[in-house]
C-alpha cells in the first residue's frame, strides 16, 4: 500500500494545485518513484489511498495505465482517515492471509524492499518498522531485542509507553516503510480517524512488533525545502 492521501499542508506551495504524491521530483512524481520502487520488488498488487485532489491521481494512473501493475484505490475524498485509518479502511483491498508492504508516497531511500520482505519472511514477524538512528524530536523505542516498547516526543515529554522496557531502549526514527502480517490486519483495535504508530504501540503490549534498521540513505521530502535538497542528491 502507498500512503498518499495527505493534504500536503508542509509542500505548500508545491500542492496548492495538486496533491503530494504528484509533485514532481527530478521530472517524476514521487507517487511514480514509490510506485516503480514497488514494482521492482515484485509486488503484485497496489492499494493507493487519496484525499486531496485524488481525482488527479485517478488521472494519473490511467494516463500511465496503472504502471503495468494490479492498482486498486482506496478513495478517501469524503473524509481524511491518516495513516491507521487509510489502512484499516483498505484492510478488504489485500490480498487475503498475505503480508502488506506499506511505504509513504513522500519517503525516498535507498533501501532494497526485497532485502527487509526477506528479512520479515525469514523471521516470521508480526509486524516489521523500518527505523534509523536519529537525532529528532518525535522518536520510537526499541529494545536490545529489536522491539518496539514507546513512542517520545522530546520536546513536549509526551510518552506512550509499551511496558517498562522502555526507559532502557534506544531511540530511532521511523522511516515511512513497514510491513503488517495478515494477523496485525485482522487484529486492529483502534477505529474511525487515527494514526497507524497509535496502533502499533497498542498491539506491542501483546505482540511483538519488530525493528529493520537501515542506516543507508533515507529523507522525508515532505516539504519544498527538502525537495531543493533532494533534486541534487539524486539522479
Amino acid at each position: 500500500m502507498i500512503f498518499a492521501a495527505g493534504l500536503g499542508t508542509r509542500l505548500r506551495p508545491l500542492t496548492n494545485d495538486r496533491p503530494k504524491a504528484l509533485v514532481e521530483l527530478k521530472g517524476h512524481t514521487l507517487l511514480e518513484r514509490v510506485i516503480l520502487k514497488m514494482k521492482e520488488a515484485g509486488i503484485e498488487r497496489l492499494v493507493i489511498n487519496i484525499h486531496h485532489m485524488g481525482e488527479l491521481i485517478l488521472d494519473f494512473l490511467k494516463v500511465h495505465d496503472n504502471f503495468g501493475m494490479d492498482i486498486v484505490v482506496s478513495d478517501e475524498r469524503g473524509r481524511l482517515l491518516e495513516t491507521g485509518g487509510g489502512l484499516l479502511k483498505a484492510r478488504n483491498l489485500f490480498h487475503p492471509g498475505q503480508p502488506v508492504l506499506v511505504h509513504n508516497v513522500d519517503i525516498l531511500t535507498d533501501l532494497d524492499l526485497r532485502e527487509v520482505m526477506a528479512w520479515h519472511e525469514k523471521e516470521q514477524a508480526y509486524a516489521t518498522l523500518v527505523i534509523k538512528s536519529v537525532i529528532a524530536d518525535r522518536v520510537l523505542k526499541f529494545n536490545r531485542e529489536g522491539q518496539l516498547k514507546g513512542w517520545e516526543n522530546k520536546r513536549t515529554g509526551e510518552q506512550k509507553i509499551v511496558d517498562q522496557d522502555f526507559y532502557s531502549a534506544k531511540e530511532f526514527g521511523y522511516c515511512g516503510i513497514q510491513i503488517l502480517s495478515a494477523e496485525f490486519l485482522q487484529n486492529m483495535v483502534l477505529r474511525d480517524v487515527f494514526s497507524i504508530i497509535d496502533e502499533h504501540l497498542l498491539q506491542a503490549k501483546q505482540h511483538v512488533i519488530r525493528g529493520f534498521r537501515h542506516e543507508g540513505f533515507f529523507m522525508d521530502v515532505g516539504t519544498p525545502e527538502a525537495i531543493k535538497i533532494a533534486e541534487g542528491l539524486i539522479y
